[in-house]
């Protein structure tokens, strides 16, 4: 049986992945799970895949997990902290880790993994936008396997040849075509984006996801940081990248080649699917997605992207062709802004404003360790939320 570390277990990525795996109890056995804080939900996984060990980052929330686990005479051991996430991703039992701890957070315990030669499912986009050359690095080194779990990489990831890492030059790719589909606020009149409101911008209309990645769709920042992903993922520069609007999110990428084929992933829009397919890979397993009825479907619009409606878009790009920790600086400022957002301390315009504010007072360095990265992180966070405090009239605070 492969053994498996969920990292992040009670978010939408965890759930719907150990959905798949209980389709498929005879070829997986769960070794790991993990939360931040979620501890009575980690209790009902642990109750019923039992794993080895969990692991809660909060101490308190762990020693809750403790108390219910020993009501329930379950066996798993509970580990908390941020160390101990790296210990279990490195355990022999364990073959492949899903990275799905959102933000920042889930960069040392992916670095972890890569340097222990796993396969590596990756569902954490921030760990390559932080860290780009330091992680794929850490993956050709040590022989890991990566493997996308964003759907758009996942379905490039299906449409290009085993050879890419030559250069896609020297495989006939012409573009990758990264679609998008534009966000809850694609038709909004700009003039309402100060108004919008939190619950406004988690409800997708296409995909069940977490706050954090829903607000990043609405401003397509997750389409910048998914930019900055592919273009290490698939070892090429932003000018071989196209970000297409596509409201139905039917298409979930697509590759073009010189010849004048596309090559297209087509599917329902539910992350089972590329769960499903990284973690059978090479082969095929039954996802629990229901196939797609070509005849009942939608007519598919593709469109360009209006950078002045997205302007985190526009800082995406620009903080990849900058280079260095520019991208750390991007991620950081961002999750710092989302959350103020979130808490209703910054309306919805504020986050580029935060994002773009400290691209500007930061000067970037060269990514050569894990610490410069994890420093300039840590500076931009505080830069950032800064700015928000000083500004808050300007950057407008929702009432």
């Amino acid at each position: 049986m492969t053994g498996l570390a969920v990292l992040g277990a009670t978010g939408t990525i965890g759930v719907n992945t150990l959905d798949v795996i209980r389709r498929h109890a005879e070829q997986y056995q769960v070794v790991v799970l993990t939360a931040h804080s979620q501890y009575e939900r980690l209790a009902i996984q642990c109750a019923e895949f039992n794993p080895a060990y969990a692991v809660m980052v909060n101490e308190e929330a762990a020693d809750k997990l403790q108390a219910l686990l020993n009501e329930k005479a379950i066996s798993t051991k509970v580990l908390h902290g941020a160390d101990a996430l790296e210990q279990v991703v490195q355990l022999d039992d364990v073959d492949v880790v899903m990275a799905a701890i959102v933000g920042a957070a889930g960069l040392q315990s992916s670095l972890a993994a890569a340097k222990a030669g796993k396969k590596i499912l990756l569902a954490n986009k921030e760990s390559l936008v932080m860290s780009g050359k330091l992680f794929m690095d850490q993956v050709r080194d040590h022989n890991a396997i990566l493997l996308p779990i964003d759907s758009e990489h996942n379905a490039i990831f299906q449409c290009m040849p085993d050879n890419y890492n030559q250069g896609l030059d020297k495989i006939g790719v012409n573009k990758i075509l990264l679609t998008g589909s534009g966000g809850p606020f694609r038709e909004l009149p700009m003039a309402d984006f100060p108004k919008v409101t939190p619950e406004q911008a988690i409800a997708h209309p296409n995909w069940s996801m977490g706050k954090k990645i829903s607000v990043d769709s609405a401003t397509m920042m997750n389409k910048g940081l998914e930019l900055i992903e592919a273009c290490w993922l698939f070892a090429t520069d932003l000018d071989k990248i196209k970000i297409i609007l596509h409201p139905q999110s039917i298409v979930h990428s697509m590759v073009e080649y010189i010849d004048g084929s596309i090559l297209a992933q087509l599917g329902q829009p539910d992350m089972r699917t590329p769960i499903a397919h990284a973690l059978a890979w090479p082969n095929r397993i039954e996802s629990g997605v229901s196939m797609l009825d070509l005849i009942a479907m939608p007519n598919l619009e593709f469109n360009e992207p209006d950078m002045v409606r997205y302007p985190c878009l526009g800082l995406a790009k620009e903080a990849m062709q900058v280079g260095g920790t520019a991208t750390t600086i991007l991620n950081a400022a961002n999750e710092i802004a989302v959350q103020a957002f979130l808490d209703k301390k910054l309306n919805f315009m504020g986050i580029s404003k935060t994002v773009e504010y400290a691209l500007e007072q930061i000067t970037t360095k060269v990514v050569d360790t894990i610490e410069t990265v994890v420093a300039e992180d840590e500076r931009a966070r505080i830069v950032a939320h800064e700015f928000i405090e000083t500004n808050m009239m300007k950057v407008g605070a929702i009432h």
